[in-house]
Parts: C-alpha cells; structure tokens; sequence
C-alpha cells in the first residue's frame, strides 16, 4: 500500500477542531503540529530540562510546567535566546513528530493529515502536501464567532482576524475548501465526501520504500514543518 500526506489548515475561528474532530471519529490520522510542540516542553522531556537549565526557574509555573507566555517574553526581546530555544525544542519536535509520521506509514493509513494553522503563511510546506484542505467560513461569520468565543470587541476581533492571510485568500491556494459557515452537520457532510474522495485518491506522494529511505526524507520535511511552530 502507500500513504500521501494532506495539510489542512484555516483560520482563527474558522471552526478547524470541528473538521478535526470529525475526522478523527473517521479514524483518520491527524497529526497536530502545535500539540507536538507544546508536548516536549512537559517535564518528562528532555528538552523541558534544557531549557530550565539555560533559563532558569523563573519560567516556571508552580505546578513546575513552563510559564509559556514567560518564556515568550523573554525570546520575544533577544533574538539569541529564542535561537537557543529553537536549537533545543527543534531536535525533539523533530524526533516526536517523525515517529507519529512513521508509526500512521508502518500502520498503512492511505493519507496522514497534518494539521498546521498557519499552512498557507510558511507558503513553502504546501509543496510536501499532496492536497491542502482549507476550513473556511465567511468573513462576518468568522468576526462573529471571534468575539464571542473569546469575549472580545469588534475591534480586537478584528485586529486578531488581520495578523492572518484572510481566508478568501487562502481559499484560493487550497485544493479542497470545507466552508463551515452553515451549521455542524452541513461541515460534518462536508468531512464524509472528502474523506471519501481522499481514501479514494491514486495520487500518490510516496510508494512504500525501504525504511532508511522514508527516514530520510522525513526528516527535511518534518524540519520545515516545525520550523514555524517554535520560531
């Protein structure tokens, strides 16, 4: 058998844990990027201690995680320590997403979705996807469910809305759209017929070669699409 990959992606408030809930009940293979990253800088990694090391305990919450948004600040004003940071995170997001890559290949998935919010953003991913899913939904209803699900005026929806490629624009890069403007089950009839059209593909990214060769070419991959996601 062989396996492609499909990313999908959207935009804030675009309703994309609904696709991937969805998709997930199929029993799909969902890979999210930003789980993965914040995974290895839990206690039980390695990384986690690294980055007490370098520093130190002040980024600590008291239950002894890492204070992201401390951390945050801190990289956000020294270039160097966010490059130290990306030179300890990277290798272990590496490791951890090339195995759940590898794990879906041995298990014979037909595709592996890669869930990456900003897909259409980095620009050069797209081209290790066989297709892209966009979850889109218009413009007003995306404002809406914004400042309602967050509590926040129109203004500082907007404002969050703008630090994104608008979705009309990303819905023309997109190889397949599901518009979640409607209600649930109208995006859910939506999920069924591409799953169906995907399962259904003979458009193959790769044939199932010999293990060093798939790790090897994983592993440039898996380096740009974690690139983004601690940077």
């Amino acid at each position: 058998s062989t396996m492609f990959l499909v990313g999908l992606s959207g935009g804030i408030a675009s309703g994309k844990s609904t696709v991937v809930a969805v998709l997930r009940e199929l029993g799909c293979a969902v890979i999210d990027a930003d789980v993965i990253a914040r995974e290895v800088v839990q206690p039980h990694f390695k990384a986690y201690w690294q980055i007490v090391r370098y520093f130190g305990t002040e980024i600590l919450l008291e239950n002894g995680e890492i204070n992201r948004e401390a951390l945050g600040n801190i990289i956000f004003s020294h270039p160097e320590k966010r490059q130290l940071l990306n030179s300890i995170t990277h290798p272990e997001i590496q490791k951890e997403m090339l195995k759940q890559i590898w794990k879906c290949f041995v298990l014979g998935y037909r595709y592996v979705i890669l869930d990456i919010p900003l897909l259409f953003e980095t620009n050069r991913l797209t081209k290790f996807m066989k297709y892209t899913v966009l979850v889109y939904c218009d413009p007003p209803t995306q404002l809406s469910r914004l400042m309602k699900r967050n509590r926040l005026s129109q203004a500082e929806a907007e404002a969050r809305i703008a630090t994104q490629l608008p979705l009309d624009k990303k819905r023309k890069l997109a190889s397949h759209v599901i518009d979640n403007s409607g209600d649930r089950e109208s995006t859910r009839q939506q999920v069924l017929k591409l799953h169906a059209s995907l399962e259904d593909s003979l458009d193959f990214l790769w044939a199932r070669l010999a293990v060093g060769t798939v790790v090897a070419g994983l592993g440039g991959l898996v380096y740009l699409l974690l690139w983004r996601f601690v940077s």
